[in-house]
């Protein structure tokens, strides 16, 4: 039995106890039952991730989480707690659990890189294998992807309005304690750089920052002593908080404890643009022009942008990037868009419901470009056999990867090379689009989305 330890997994088996397999909704488990009791259970399917529509007003998506849901299948499996339990609460019956004795999902899944920009219908994921094995993973997938993206796709945003100005993540206190894990190294996806969170730190190869809170500076006589202890302890490359009292007094002491080379301060309170202006003429006339401000306080893409023109040289964001600064969720579903027949041959199926029809069929994605900049994304829909024969225009951009064949991942996709190759592509596929994508105006998306039908 598997003890629910992956390699790379934010859920090592000593600090989180409960595997993936049981990180779904009851009825993907009695869907299973009932499909391996009537026979349809192996029949083949292809599953479908997307959005309907974007958060209001956003322009794009950032697509995160691939690597987590590849980490994530690894500890796949039900140990004997976890199947009793299941029969105990006669969730499944006898038969379906000695199949799950047994399971170790062994299908192909191909989508979007992480990274990469995503549009209304955007086949971001696809999943496919037997009905069995793909039914169990749609909550552990979707709630991958619609929490990482929308950090992500935040994250993003931020990091634009920054112009270049390093954004670290802080929001680790504003979330339960798993989703800061995830948050970090979705942000860091986004175009983050670095993170307070140590445990996402360690798991992710991220760069931890964090020097003392205002608790430090109270704890001590005098705010010359606290700084005294954390230069000692530090160094004077450190940054000191400078607004537990009086900022001014603050900077002050501050050089004269660590001299000109002092390595930051912090203001995290006021007036951010008035305060950072003074402080850094406070800083220049004290002869520490090197030394650089960093600001925090409930910041988001519009305070970012506020701050532009303000003498800033790195922000610390947190409630706003966990909560997807304001929408915390993606909206994205995972349907059946392609299934075998009892005379196994592939058959496309579609939703019609009133609002949320789906577009049968498997999924080709491109993104087509004038004069270097995107124009439009073009999702083709069809057979398995019209997929495979259908030539794209010079040009488009093939926006599939592969992420698993067969049951076995490509390692590429997976740990902290994956990341830093998220991030840098994430900067790439965004200067690809149409500058209007950068403005924090609502509007409609950037760039239009065609679903052709073969």
């Amino acid at each position: 039995m598997n003890d629910g330890t992956a390699r790379g997994s934010a859920y090592p088996s000593e600090d989180y106890s409960y595997p993936t397999a049981l990180m779904t909704d009851m009825y993907e488990y009695t869907m299973l039952d009932a499909a391996l009791q009537d026979g349809t259970a192996s029949r083949r399917c292809v599953f479908e991730v997307f959005t309907r529509h974007l958060p209001a007003g956003r322009r794009y998506g950032v697509a995160a989480g691939q690597g987590r849901i590849l980490d994530a299948l690894e500890s796949f499996h039900l140990g004997e707690e976890d199947l009793r339990f299941l029969s105990d609460q006669g969730i499944v019956s006898p038969g379906t659990i000695s199949w799950l004795e047994r399971f170790s999902f062994s299908g192909s899944i191909r989508g979007y890189r992480e990274g990469e920009m995503f549009f209304p219908n955007s086949p971001i994921l696809q999943v496919e294998g037997s009905f069995a094995e793909c039914t169990l993973l749609e909550t552990l997938i979707l709630s991958i992807l619609n929490y990482d993206s929308a950090v992500a796709s935040a994250a993003s945003r931020m990091a634009s309005a920054a112009n270049g100005r390093p954004c670290m993540d802080m929001g680790g206190r504003r979330t339960n304690e798993w989703s800061a894990v995830a948050a970090s190294r979705a942000a860091v996806v986004g175009g983050f750089q670095g993170t307070a969170n140590l445990l996402a730190a360690k798991l992710y190869g991220l760069k931890p920052i964090g020097t003392a809170a205002h608790c430090f500076t109270l704890l001590h006589d005098s705010e010359r002593d606290a700084f005294t202890s954390q230069i000692q302890a530090l160094g004077v490359d450190t940054t000191l908080l400078t607004d537990t009292y009086d900022i001014e007094q603050a900077v002050r002491t501050a050089v004269e404890v660590a001299g000109p080379e002092l390595g930051g301060v912090r203001i995290d309170s006021g007036d951010l643009a008035s305060l950072a202006q003074r402080v850094r003429n406070q800083l220049d006339a004290l002869g520490a022009t090197t030394t650089k401000i960093t600001v925090t306080n409930d910041l988001d893409e519009y305070a970012l942008a506020s701050l532009q023109t303000a003498p800033v040289d790195s922000y610390g964001v947190g409630t706003m990037l966990v909560t997807g600064s304001g929408a915390p969720t993606c909206a994205m579903v995972y349907k059946l868009s392609e299934r075998e027949g009892s005379d196994g041959v592939m058959v496309p199926v579609a939703k019609k419901s009133p609002d949320k029809a789906t577009v049968p069929g498997r999924k080709l994605a491109y993104r087509s470009y004038e004069y270097g900049l995107a124009d439009c994304e073009h999702v083709i829909s069809g057979s398995e056999d019209q997929l495979a024969a259908f030539a794209p225009d010079e040009g488009w951009k093939n926006l599939l990867v592969q992420y698993m064949d067969g049951g076995e991942s490509d390692a590429r996709y997976q740990g902290h090379e994956a990341i830093t190759a998220a991030h840098a592509y994430r900067a790439k596929a965004l200067s690809e689009l149409p500058i209007t994508a950068q403005s924090l105006m609502k509007g409609d998306p950037v760039i239009p989305t065609e679903v052709l039908s073969l």
